[in-house]
């Protein structure tokens, strides 16, 4: 469970590269000249954390605890910082970077995700201005899924940024509060997508991945389907400790944590943590399958800050286990 002094340490980690500058990787078509900038001219609010998207849920991140730990002790260094940066002329900022050309591609879609769950979770703060503040920029990127995802014939099933689960795991959550008809869009594609998919043998984790994509596939279809989740689990996974789902049950070794890609294994570990636990309920043995998310979680948690290629990004992924 999430305690007083893990949500310190998990701030600690993040909020100090919010706003750092350098090493920054950057998701940009260069068009002509005019389009060299530095990333903090391009990116007002997300020009921290070593890229964008990481940037975008490390916010999400600390928004989060100051919520659940307001008395902690950077829960003001926090609010003030959000204060300064999420403003409207700097979401403006954001909002026309993807006016320029050839910026459809941008961040799809890990980013919009991620961006509409920030956006959640500042509007559970009613008593601030950020989220009113950030809605233009969630408006935007929900309009991107919106025109997007009935062009999308096929998900992509994948381990890494371009999982069209994950990302819709946030987008979904978001829709329910803000956007009605991007629910139906959702979940129309995701029966679509998924619906007839059954008994899974995946053969993870590909060398790089962060994600799993058949166990957030399943936590995806948990929040489309509802009620005839259990009969679709059953089916996908009808023997969620045998030997077919093996490859699931067993957390991934990392070999070098200097090696951003390598790293993404140990988030790997924090986001199966994450998907054992929201499935738990709806598997037989429930009891098992939070033993394999402890077992993943044990694995990743001593890992967060041993090199900046995991640090500027785990602690989201550890805090998504630990609280959602």
């Amino acid at each position: 469970m999430l305690d007083a002094a893990t949500a310190e340490r998990f701030a600690t980690l993040t909020f100090g590269h919010l706003t750092r500058e350098w090493p920054y990787k950057l998701d940009q078509v260069l068009n002509g000249p005019a389009d060299l900038a530095l990333p903090a001219t391009l990116h007002p609010i997300f020009h921290g954390s070593f890229d964008w998207h990481s940037c975008v849920h490390g916010w999400w991140q600390v928004m989060r605890l100051a919520r659940l730990f307001p008395t902690m002790d950077q829960a003001a260094a926090i609010e003030a910082l959000a204060d300064r940066m999420l403003v409207p002329n700097r979401v403006a900022g954001e909002v026309a970077y993807l006016d320029r050309p050839m910026t459809g591609g941008f961040e799809r879609p890990y980013g919009w995700g991620w961006l509409l769950a920030l956006h959640d979770e500042l509007a559970l703060r009613p008593d601030r201005p950020w989220a009113a503040a950030l809605e233009p920029l969630a408006r935007a990127f929900a309009a991107r899924f919106a025109a997007y995802l009935p062009k999308l014939l096929y998900p992509v099933r994948s381990g890494k940024h371009d999982s069209t689960a994950f990302a819709l795991i946030h987008a979904l959550r978001w829709a329910r509060t803000h956007d009605a008809a991007l629910v139906g869009v959702i979940e129309e594609r995701s029966r679509l997508w998924f619906g007839a998919d059954r008994a899974a043998h995946p053969w993870e984790p590909s060398g790089e991945d962060f994600l799993s994509a058949t166990l957030c596939e399943a936590v995806l279809m948990q929040d489309v389907l509802g009620a005839d989740f259990l009969a679709w689990l059953g089916a996908f996974l009808p023997h969620p400790y045998g030997a077919p789902t093996a490859c699931l049950r067993t957390p991934a070794v990392v070999t070098d944590r200097s090696d951003g890609r390598l790293a993404h294994l140990d988030g790997l570990n924090l986001a199966r943590a994450w998907c054992w636990q929201r499935l738990a309920d709806d598997l037989p043995e429930p009891t098992s399958a939070r033993l394999i998310a402890h077992a993943h979680l044990q694995a990743a948690l001593p890992h967060l800050a041993d090199d900046y290629m995991g640090e500027h990004w785990l602690a989201t992924f550890a805090l998504l286990a630990l609280t959602d």
